[in-house]
């Protein structure tokens, strides 16, 4: 089997096992799990098969990919829909939505933030993560604020479980990015040497 075979076959391999019953069910009987760990795994696996895809499929979506702007927008859009509790309950209660879910997540977040981003600028890459950050704490506070259940598979106990995790993660996140932007600021370039004034 051929290396590009492999990259193809294993993230594929990945998202059928998540796919499957006893995996699924793990997953989705809390809500912070399917939101922390089965949409974000699904949407890394279709990250890593864009590596599996050929040079020629690679270099038309460049065209269209321009600066990562058009991947960025789909992801986004695709991402906010499965952000809202109604698609979570859908994608329990529903087959073609849990389908849809397990389709989209993986070739419309994953796979185009993952050729996009070589494309964007430093600016644009900031714009996401700052953008990431805000969301956590968006729908941090929005879970821990809203006196009833926004799902209605899950109890308000995980729904305020799942709003500090996101509050936890915002803020990790953004600690981590201010620290290496602090850190590239004065950090001098590898073999540039400090000319005395």
């Amino acid at each position: 089997m051929s290396v590009r075979a492999l990259l193809w076959w294993l993230p594929a391999g990945a998202i059928a096992l998540l796919a499957s019953p006893p995996l699924r069910h793990a997953l989705e009987t809390s809500m912070t799990a399917q939101m922390l760990l089965q949409l974000p795994l699904l949407a890394v696996l279709g990250g890593l098969l864009a590596a599996a895809l050929p040079t020629h499929v690679r270099t038309a979506l460049a065209r269209w990919d321009q600066g990562g702007c058009s991947g960025l927008l789909l992801a986004s859009v695709t991402s906010l829909l499965w952000m809202l509790p109604r698609a979570l309950d859908a994608g329990v209660d529903l087959p073609w939505v849990a389908g849809a879910k397990f389709l989209s997540l993986p070739l419309l977040v994953g796979m185009p933030l993952a050729l996009s981003w070589p494309r964007m600028g430093f600016v644009l890459r900031g714009v996401v993560c700052m953008e990431a950050i805000a969301s956590c704490f968006r729908l941090g506070w929005l879970f821990l604020a809203t006196p009833q259940q926004l799902c209605s598979n899950y109890l308000l106990g995980d729904q305020q479980r799942l709003g500090y995790a996101l509050l936890a993660i915002g803020g990790g996140v953004f600690v981590l990015l201010l620290g290496r932007l602090i850190g590239g600021r004065w950090t001098l370039p590898a073999g540039e040497a400090r000319r005395p004034r």
